[in-house]
């Protein structure tokens, strides 16, 4: 009777050890394979720091008509709601550095999410226009 109690005992502690271990080993290798790119928000200064200082392309998610009445200089127009399943056209290349704006935030947040889930790696949300202490560029 001792000697199967012994042995069941040393059964559950192999397996509960190998347990262990195929767990570190999962965990390993969920840390060795690269996520999808994760959601970041930034502030308007970090943004504009990134555009004197490195190559992105700026991101506006407003309507046409909010993008006419003032935007940042150089920023691409992709409305938040033409962005769905496809690739936006106007946004090409899935690697490059993506800055993200819209009126006060919200939009921005959202579009950030979905471009992250189309496959772009490198996304920053930087919240609305209303936010931002810099030059505008008005159409007109």
């Amino acid at each position: 009777m001792r000697q199967i109690l012994l042995f069941a005992l040393l059964a559950a502690s192999l397996a509960l050890l190998s347990g262990c271990a195929l767990s570190k080993a999962k965990a390993d290798t969920a840390e060795d394979m690269p996520d999808k790119a994760a959601y970041q928000k930034i502030s308007a200064e970090e943004a504009y720091e990134m555009m004197v200082s490195q190559e992105v392309v700026v991101v506006d998610v407003r309507t046409r008509e909010e993008y006419d009445g003032g935007h940042i200089e150089n920023a691409v127009l992709v409305p938040n709601e033409s962005i769905g399943s496809e690739m936006p056209e106007a946004l090409p290349d899935k690697e490059a550095t993506l800055l993200v704006y819209c009126r006060s935030g919200r939009r921005s947040k959202d579009a950030a999410q979905k471009l992250l889930a189309l496959g772009y790696q490198s996304v920053y949300d930087f919240g609305g226009v209303i936010d931002w202490p810099y030059e505008l560029v008005k159409e007109g």
